[in-house]
């Protein structure tokens, strides 16, 4: 009796072998159905590359371009007495501030009450350095570093 369950049991797992085996081999013949369409879909692109690669070769001409051109455009070859001389040139244009009048915006700033004027560098009352001053130096020395 036990030889009949172990009879059967092995014949169930060959079954069942046998059905995962007929499993693998079906999605392998997917997979390679799915490449060869893969394939197909790269070849007819290559295909159309090629072909439009061909196609803009032949609109890039420039053989092609310079007839269309002569055709469609109302262009004429260049003479020489299309060029001026700089003799022929006009005037330049009149100056916005006439030289050895001030100019009004360096006037303004020149004019300007520079004491009323706070800025963020320095405090309300606090004294500028002397155009001497080597404003580094007085940083350095004030951070504790001399130089």
């Amino acid at each position: 009796m036990i030889l009949r369950i172990l009879n059967l049991v092995v014949v169930g797992v060959l079954i069942l072998a046998a059905a995962y085996v007929y499993r693998i081999k079906f999605d392998s013949t997917v997979q390679a159905e799915r490449l060869a369409k893969i394939r197909g879909e790269v070849r007819r692109e290559r295909d159309t590359i090629a072909t439009l690669r061909a196609q803009w070769g032949e609109l890039d001409n420039p053989a092609r371009i310079e007839a269309l051109a002569k055709r469609f455009l109302p262009l004429k070859p260049i003479e020489p007495t299309q060029f001026s001389s700089l003799d022929q040139l006009p005037e330049r244009p009149a100056e916005p501030v006439p030289r050895g009048s001030q100019d009004p915006i360096g006037a303004f700033l020149h004019n300007s009450d520079e004491s009323s004027t706070t800025t963020g560098s320095l405090a309300v009352g606090a004294e500028k350095p002397s155009s001497g001053t080597n404003i580094n130096a007085a940083h350095s020395v004030g951070a504790g570093g001399d130089r």
